[in-house]
């Protein structure tokens, strides 16, 4: 394994812990989705259970770190320009619809910049990570964005506004878990994504784990934190993606 700093080890420790509630939770959905009341109020619980884990996680070794979360929004702790970033279920219609495609994402932004992020799908056992200057990862490989330069060879990834868009040109596939999508835009698998009006806890640790891959990703910071218009694709298709969008 490649050195990672004690944060993204943390990470890593809480993430594993809070998955063994997911993965058990997920096992449990197949009975609910015949059941009168159904599996929604039964999700929220899993979703608040599983941000609880995390935040108890974090902070027992970082007790002074704030956080922002999906579930609680802000919690404001001493050190108010060190942040948590969380997401505990992304993909969570996914989820709640027994498709196996969601994942835990959690990001650490210090003053303004997301310096480490992993997005990790329990189901799969597939855990992306990148830190600032230490390159991206995927299950301990490093890996890299893809090196397509043609955009009818690409595969992009958008949610169901951008599938809608105007683009008969070009491949797309919503599948409804962002944090995947551009953990996979990280490792190749995808060669851009785009999305408008995002929340942070959905992209802080894809964000990372691009540009940390040599892919490429818009300023992030000019947007309220939940409603974020992303741009993500390696670098030799990102500004022909652009003009593509420029209607988007």
């Amino acid at each position: 394994m490649n050195s990672i700093s004690p944060n993204l080890n943390l990470i890593i420790k809480a993430c594993e812990k809070a998955s063994k509630v997911i993965i058990r939770d997920f096992g449990e959905l197949e009975n609910l989705q015949v059941s009168k009341k159904g599996p929604k109020d039964f999700v929220t619980k899993t979703d608040k259970r599983v941000e609880k884990i995390l935040i108890e996680e974090l902070s027992k070794s970082k007790k002074n770190y704030s956080f922002i979360t999906e579930e609680t929004g802000k919690i404001i702790n001493k050190n108010k320009d060190i942040f948590w970033i969380i997401d505990p279920i992304d993909g969570t219609t996914n989820f709640l619809h027994g498709i196996p495609h969601f994942a835990i994402s959690v990001a650490l932004q210090k003053k303004g910049e997301i310096v480490c992020g992993l997005v990790y799908d329990p189901i799969k056992n597939e855990i992306f990570y990148a830190e600032k200057n230490n390159g991206s990862f995927f299950n301990n490989s490093r890996v890299r964005v893809s090196n397509k330069i043609n955009l009818d060879e690409c595969l992009f990834a958008s949610n169901s506004e951008g599938i809608k868009s105007i683009y008969p040109n070009i491949n797309l596939r919503n599948t409804g878990c962002a944090a995947l999508d551009l953990a996979y835009v990280g490792c190749g698998r995808f060669d851009g994504y785009f999305h408008n009006e995002i929340n942070i806890w959905d992209i802080a640790a894809g964000k990372i784990i691009i540009e940390e891959a040599g892919g490429k990703v818009n300023d992030i910071n000019n947007f309220e934190m939940n409603k974020i218009d992303i741009r993500a694709s390696n670098p030799n298709i990102y500004d022909k993606m652009l003009k593509k969008l420029t209607n988007f």
